[in-house]
């Protein structure tokens, strides 16, 4: 079963990607933070259609951050609207979405397309779906908060997310000292 109205889903970080450009991106979801310059990798790519948000992987305010909101994540939606109205209109799509790491944000935005355009699928095999494309991934949780309620997932998508991070740490077990460092450890405790 497809997870979105596209063929080819893909998740990286900045560092990948030079390697996409020759794998026919249709679709490019950018999730940076707000004072990265342009990207210049997308030159590569071909014709295709990006959308590039702007703000910080944090799941606290901070001085000087730009706190992921409820409308970054509609905006998301409205990314993930397109591709579905789209799909008469060509044969094959890939999807490409990416952050600076290609672990948190962008996993979150990949999760809530997913779980947008499979509105019926059971919230723990979207996670294990968004595994498979992207072993590492750790969804930013405020924006997965955010997306649960705009989807009328009632909590669901959480708790989810919750198991999800559990599994996470017994397999990247290094992933307790990182978050810690980066002031996740808010994420953390909900594994437990």
């Amino acid at each position: 079963m497809q997870s979105l109205a596209i063929s080819t889903l893909t998740i990286c970080g900045i560092e990948e990607l030079p390697s996409h450009g020759v794998r026919r991106v249709s679709h490019v979801l950018s999730l940076l933070d707000p004072d990265l310059p342009e990207l210049d990798a997308f030159g590569t790519y071909g014709e295709h259609l990006r959308v590039t948000l702007r703000f910080h992987d944090i799941i606290d305010p901070a001085a000087g951050k730009v706190h992921p909101e409820p409308v970054h994540v509609e905006q998301i939606l409205q990314f993930g609207e397109g591709l579905r109205e789209g799909l008469s209109e060509r044969v094959e799509g890939h999807l490409l979405v990416h952050c600076h790491m290609g672990i948190s944000r962008s996993t979150a935005a990949m999760l809530m397309l997913m779980a947008q355009n499979d509105a019926d699928a059971d919230e723990d095999a979207l996670f294990a779906r968004l595994r498979g494309v992207r072993p590492q991934a750790w969804p930013n949780s405020v924006m997965i908060g955010f997306a649960d309620a705009q989807l009328g997932r009632g909590g669901r998508l959480v708790g989810a997310l919750r198991r999800h991070y559990g599994q996470q740490l017994k397999i990247q077990p290094q992933y307790t000292d990182w978050m810690t460092r980066l002031g996740r450890g808010r994420e953390l405790e909900m594994a437990l």
